[in-house]
């Protein structure tokens, strides 16, 4: 099966001469019809990039491997399973294809800073940290209160804490403040190839220009499972927010991936809801000792909410041969197909961005090397936060990760 081309439609990373191949339907199951923003024309992919990972990668329809069974049929209008260990892409539906992230753009937020930040750095709250759409998604940080970073990281990944993401940022971005951490996600987001990701804001609210693809999630998704300390927050099923004194009581928090609860050798993820994103979400799992990973993307929660869309891809996926491929995740630094070398030392050499500083625990001298892991220069752009509004929604879509922007 190795050997054996796959079963793919669209087009190939560069027109052919002669023939253009016959998109494959993903395999959908009806959604309900939904009231939701217009959505922003997607930015143009060109075929060097739709070529990443492969050219049977390069579809906006369905590619599987040759005489597997049919994936299941879903909601959502994109998604990708890839092996975590090897990079093998199991199959995808327009792996390529830009759409809005939602809140698993938080895992580039901690693709990009978790190494970089002392666990043990107490943080103070600040007002504009707090500066996230009423009713949106939050772990409940209080202004002045003072918190832990591992605590911002939990909250962010348990609770997809929109001020948590704000505050991690900040920290993140040093001098330039939560502008830095946004342009240093860019920065990580070419550097690993995942080049349909552009972050507006650091939690995945909504901004203009915002996309991210499900190929690029994968990418993202397997750096964050590459690190021990993200599995352990992954998986963390509840922990305790500590009392600020006079400002706020102690309280409790839970993880919302269900994904955690209900799938046996589960790694963890990520949710994500807007009303311009709709559904999204990023899981993974373990076993018989393979580690798989799903992304998938513009997705409804009926019939199957969007964990379990990403369960049924994972069932899927572990049933498949392991030598079952039709393209691969690249490589962090690897160039775009034909890129030239100016390009390749472009992506490949590293910058640093200053890690902001606050009262707590300093950064231990074996800390400061993993600021060199940080990436390049996106064009010299810093990307300013936008400041975004949300409208009232229900309580699942602000616990998903909040509900589309308004501008202020």
């Amino acid at each position: 099966m190795a050997g054996s081309a796959p079963a793919v439609a669209g087009p190939t990373p560069t027109p052919p001469a002669r023939s253009v191949a016959t998109v494959v339907p993903c395999p959908t199951t009806p959604a309900p019809d939904v009231s939701r923003p217009p959505r922003p024309a997607p930015p143009v992919v060109g075929p060097d990039e739709r070529a990443v990972g492969g050219p049977a990668l390069a579809t906006a329809g369905l590619v599987v491997p040759p005489g597997v069974p049919a994936p299941p049929a879903l909601t959502a209008t994109s998604w990708l399973v890839a092996d975590l260990e090897t990079g093998a892409v199991l199959g995808g539906c327009g792996p390529h294809e830009p759409s809005t992230p939602a809140s698993v753009q938080k895992l580039l937020l901690a693709a990009t800073l978790l190494p970089r930040l002392d666990p043990r750095q107490v943080v103070t709250v600040t007002a504009a940290d707090l500066d996230i759409e009423p009713g949106s998604s939050a772990v409940g940080l209080v202004e002045g209160g003072r918190y832990p970073v591992e605590l911002l990281w939990l909250g962010l990944l348990l609770q997809s804490g929109n001020d948590a993401a704000n505050t991690l940022a900040r920290l993140g971005g040093g001098g330039q403040g939560a502008a830095g951490g946004v342009r240093a996600m860019n920065e990580q987001a070419r550097r690993l190839g995942a080049y349909q990701t552009r972050a507006v804001t650091p939690s995945g609210l909504d901004g203009p220009g915002q996309f991210t693809s499900a190929y690029d999630l994968a990418l993202i998704a397997r750096v964050c499972f590459a690190d021990p300390t993200f599995r352990r927050y992954a998986l963390t099923e509840r922990t305790q927010v500590p009392a600020q004194g006079r400002l706020a009581k102690g309280f409790q928090i839970q993880n919302e991936n269900q994904l955690v609860y209900r799938y046996p050798g589960a790694l963890g993820g990520k949710t994500g809801f807007t009303d311009l994103a709709r559904h999204t979400y990023v899981g993974a799992a373990e076993r018989d000792g393979r580690r798989l990973v799903v992304a998938l993307l513009n997705a409804e929660p009926r019939p199957l909410r969007g964990w379990q869309q990403g369960a049924a891809l994972l069932d899927w996926g572990f049933a498949l041969p392991r030598d079952a491929t039709v393209g691969r995740l690249v490589e962090p630094g690897e160039p775009l197909p034909g890129a030239t070398p100016a390009a390749v030392a472009s992506v490949s050499a590293p910058a640093v961005v200053p890690a902001g500083r606050d009262a707590g625990t300093p950064w231990s001298d074996l800390a400061r090397p993993m600021l060199l892991a940080g990436a390049v220069p996106l064009l010299g752009v810093a990307l300013v936060v936008w400041r975004v509004r949300r409208r009232r929604g229900s309580a699942g879509a602000a616990r998903d990760g909040g509900r589309s922007p308004q501008p202020r």
